[in-house]
């Protein structure tokens, strides 16, 4: 990977994201190093690599905030099941028999797919054996990430000690949060209440408030996940995250398809942010999310694609387009417009994950996390002049029509073509791995 000390875009018509949801035509803007330097018309300054935009959009990177890159290995492998079966007969096994190498295979191949289709930054749930290894991955490969090693001490496969799980994942904060130039970070990763015990989530409070790390998890994703939480805890689980001391502005839970409306309260009086995930939560069958009353009640919405072990993909453009149509159907057409889309797979999602003052959005002073899109030459992506560019991005646009991607100021896609990873190699890497680990998992 090669740094350019200064990139400059030129005629771009950029979409910023901004507070003033600025959309400006025929616009250059300016990196230096990491940093947006300058937005605005002729700019003249000297640059490393010019690049002509014109008629192209240019906006702000797509930011997921639920994902599982060790799972991409395992796409097409755990189909046709509910949520619980699909992780104890299939899920958790697999992820049981990942080695060093399967691990980091797997995590360069989601990153791949993500960096192809314009994912600037990750939220990401590891597994409980060889994080590491899906840090090195995201370090090499130029994404920007938070992960977190799953914790699970209470599971009835794939668990592992109360205390052990806690020193490999401050173990895993010193050594990768603030590495890469801060592009990388950690959150602890509790899976979800069925897999973790009361001494765990005690113990990730006290941790969280005084190391200010965010906990990721699961909550509310199936009925019959809930049935057992409340079997197991008298209570449902919100009610129990309240209990525990866990609900704050740390805390990201994903999915929350099955809310009441004191749920809905305590997510709302605690500054959770909500993980929308709504391909995944269709394939397994689980339920559907009505975004419109938690942002009506002005709560944090953002969108993952899960993991490719229960989407099969990892294309945002696809998660948005998703979403909205899903909207559409439990609410009215045009009850969210395409534009508040395009905030929350950007802005919106930065904000859940606390670094709003770095990316999310094109300003000066911001990490230069930018994707270029080309929607002029394909039939597909054929309009009228009179459609705006959110309308276009959100119901037409494919991966295939993002041609640029720039990440930390570094060009880590250009012409469609990724520069941190050597797809060939992964490709063929993740055949013989899969191979491997299957064998491993009949053993």
């Amino acid at each position: 990977m090669r740094k350019m000390s200064t990139i400059l875009i030129k005629n771009a018509d950029i979409i910023t994201m901004n507070p003033d949801k600025e959309i400006l035509s025929g616009i250059d803007l300016l990196i230096k190093d990491d940093f947006i330097s300058k937005i605005g018309s002729n700019i003249t300054d000297q640059a490393d690599k010019t690049i002509d935009a014109k008629g192209k959009i240019v906006m702000p990177g797509f930011v997921q905030t639920h994902v599982h890159l060790c799972q991409t290995l395992f796409r097409g492998l755990a189909e046709n099941r509910q949520l619980l079966s699909w992780l104890r007969e299939k899920i958790w096994p697999l992820e049981a028999a990942h080695n060093e190498a399967s691990i980091y295979y797997s995590s360069l191949l989601g990153i791949g797919e993500l960096i192809s289709g314009g994912t600037t930054t990750i939220l990401d749930m590891g597994t409980i054996n060889y994080t590491d290894k899906i840090f090195e991955a995201m370090s090499v490969s130029g994404i920007r990430a938070i992960g977190g090693k799953a914790m699970m001490d209470s599971a009835d496969k794939l668990s592992e000690n109360t205390e052990y799980s806690i020193e490999e994942s401050l173990k895993l904060y010193k050594k990768w949060n603030g590495a890469e130039n801060d592009r990388i970070g950690y959150a602890f990763a509790p899976r979800f209440i069925l897999s973790c015990s009361d001494e765990l989530f005690n113990r990730l409070r006290e941790l969280s408030a005084s190391l200010n790390i965010k906990i990721h998890t699961h909550a509310c994703e199936n009925s019959d996940e809930g049935k057992e939480v409340f079997r197991l805890k008298g209570m449902n689980e919100f009610n129990y995250f309240n209990k525990m001391g866990l609900l704050n502005k740390n805390f990201l839970a994903a999915h929350c398809i099955h809310l009441d409306n004191d749920d809905i309260k305590l997510i709302k009086d605690n500054a959770v942010k909500v993980l929308h995930c709504p391909s995944s939560n269709f394939k397994l069958g689980s339920g559907t999310l009505n975004i419109v009353k938690l942002i009506n009640e002005s709560i944090n919405i953002s969108i993952g694609s899960d993991g490719a072990g229960c989407n099969n993909n990892l294309d945002m453009l696809h998660e948005i387009r998703t979403s909205a149509l899903l909207q559409n159907v439990l609410n009215n057409p045009g009850s969210i417009d395409a534009y508040k889309f395009l905030e929350i797979a950007t802005i919106e999602g930065a904000k859940a994950l606390g670094i709003d003052d770095k990316t999310g959005s094109i300003e000066t002073g911001k990490k230069a996390d930018i994707i270029i899109l080309d929607l002029n030459n394909d039939f597909h992506s054929w309009h009228s002049d009179e459609t705006d560019a959110a309308t276009r991005i959100v119901f037409s646009a494919k991966s295939s029509d993002i041609e640029t991607v720039i990440i930390d100021g570094e060009i880590i896609m250009e012409d469609k073509k990724l520069l941190t990873i050597n797809k060939e190699t992964v490709l063929n890497n993740c055949r013989s791995e899969i191979s491997k680990l299957l064998n491993r998992n009949k053993q």
